[in-house]
């Protein structure tokens, strides 16, 4: 509802925040006067457009502008400061670090106060617009929801957080099924829906009973037309199927499913893989290339062996693969059968270490550009443990949907490594399906740099 609107809204803001970010640039210029003269005016430029482009990689990145952000005030304050803040420290950064002293100190605190400023004129100038929309009636729709239950307390909840256009007045409901009392009146009972629709004003109906449980509606739905009051149904799923789902459409053809996956679209796998073929590449061009002599030569000579370890793991679909790591153990029989252990005897020195920094995994690089994984994903499990695990939790298997990753948003929220209780087990398994259920490019990026920054840091479950 409303697309349209909070489609204006989100480009109006973006733009008053670009339009201040380069107003105040060249007010702060005029500020400096003379003091900026003898500078390289080609520095100026430079920074400007840093200036710009890291405003708009910031709050792309952290989705300032989405509906949900903006049409609530007080979260896009918090986000709006969080963002101006890392955006100061990003441009600090790259100015101390490329030593680019030539600029005017004066002139970059200038630049860094007025936009401070100037976001906040903005925010006030959006809350002003947003107080203007809820004081007039002829720009707010009043709401009426008929029936009171799980689903029109959702309806309200939403009302009441992203109602900018919307006033919900209250609920037609018959008085037998209300059994507590309610945050907004119950008006009258269903079949005075449209009499009191009328006496109030109301501009639109929302309907959480369908026709096919009352055939009323049928009638009520044509006398709302007649009276120029929007009649719409939120059908409520539960009724055939008990649990949430994701709807989406084939034309007019509403497709209900178990769960929302982002990475079904094919444009969303091209960019994953774009950014999968960008760093494989890079790693094994500038990292496996020297990693692999220096790493195999102390292999050998602790372990007499291959010194890549290839095991057939569980993939896409379940499609099995040669999963490629740094042999860390001595040579033994139950390398397909037993995964390592905390103080594992058939770890070597060497085996100890490259688990512990991770450098065991890094031979996967040359999996994720074959196609076989990706670099973020659930991790894969050697085929006995795919087989064992999915007889334990029931959506187990879910995760096989996506690609295997060389790291995945289970490892960095602490569930890697030996699995040793059921529990552990499921805490993996529900971090692996938020992920294949909220993926975005972002998301992929932000799990890298944490996983590098674990790997620095170090991690008690690396053994």
């Amino acid at each position: 509802m409303n697309k349209q609107f909070k489609y204006y809204l989100r480009i109006s803001l973006i733009a008053l925040d670009i339009i201040v970010l380069n107003f105040v640039f060249f007010i702060s210029k005029v500020i400096v006067g003379n003091k900026i003269i003898s500078v390289d005016f080609n520095s100026y430029v430079h920074i400007w457009g840093i200036f710009n482009i890291f405003w708009f990689i910031l709050t792309l990145g952290t989705r300032s502008y989405s509906d949900s952000i903006i049409i609530n005030f007080d979260f896009f304050i918090k986000r709006t400061v969080k963002v101006y803040i890392i955006w100061v420290i990003s441009v600090l950064f790259y100015l101390f670090f490329l030593r680019m002293f030539e600029i005017s100190r004066y002139f970059i605190f200038v630049m860094l106060s007025g936009f401070a400023f100037g976001l906040i004129f903005n925010r006030f100038l959006y809350l002003g617009i947003h107080y203007h929309f809820k004081s007039k009636d002829y720009l707010i729709n009043k709401v009426l929801i008929i029936g009171y239950n799980e689903t029109a307390k959702k309806l309200e909840a939403f009302f009441e957080e992203e109602g900018l256009t919307s006033k919900l007045l209250g609920y037609t409901e018959d008085p037998k099924n209300v059994y507590e009392l309610t945050r907004y009146p119950i008006l009258t009972s269903i079949k005075n829906t449209i009499a009191i629709a009328k006496e109030m004003e109301v501009q639109e109906i929302f309907s959480t009973i369908t026709p096919e449980q009352n055939n009323f509606l049928y009638s009520m739905i044509e006398e709302a037309e007649k009276a120029c009051i929007r009649f719409k149904v939120v059908p409520n799923f539960s009724v055939f199927i008990n649990q949430p789902v994701h709807i989406d459409y084939i034309r007019d053809m509403p497709i209900l499913s178990m769960r929302s996956e982002p990475l079904d679209d094919v444009g969303n796998r091209i960019k994953k893989r774009i950014l999968d073929l960008a760093v494989s590449i890079f790693a094994v061009v500038f990292i496996l290339s020297w990693l692999v002599p220096i790493l195999g030569l102390l292999i050998y000579l602790e372990s007499k062996g291959p010194i890549f370890f290839s095991q057939m793991r569980t993939g896409k679909n379940n499609k099995t693969f040669h999963c490629l790591k740094f042999r860390s153990m001595k040579m033994n029989k139950d390398s397909d059968l037993k995964q390592a252990t905390k103080n594992d005897q058939r770890i070597t020195r060497v085996g100890r270490f490259i688990r512990k920094t991770s450098l065991d995994e890094f031979p996967q690089f040359i999996n994720v550009l074959k196609g076989e994984m990706s670099l973020v994903g659930p991790r894969p499990h050697m085929v006995k443990h795919t087989d064992d695990y999915s007889k334990i939790v029931d959506q187990f298997m879910i995760r096989q949907f996506l690609k295997p990753g060389i790291t995945g948003w289970a490892q960095i929220n602490g569930y890697r490594g030996e699995i040793t209780d059921q529990t552990q087990l499921k805490m993996r398994v529900n971090n692996d399906l938020w992920y294949l259920e909220n993926w975005n490019i972002w998301l992929d990026i932000r799990i890298i740099f944490l996983t590098v920054y674990k790997v620095f840091k170090g991690d008690e479950k690396a053994f």
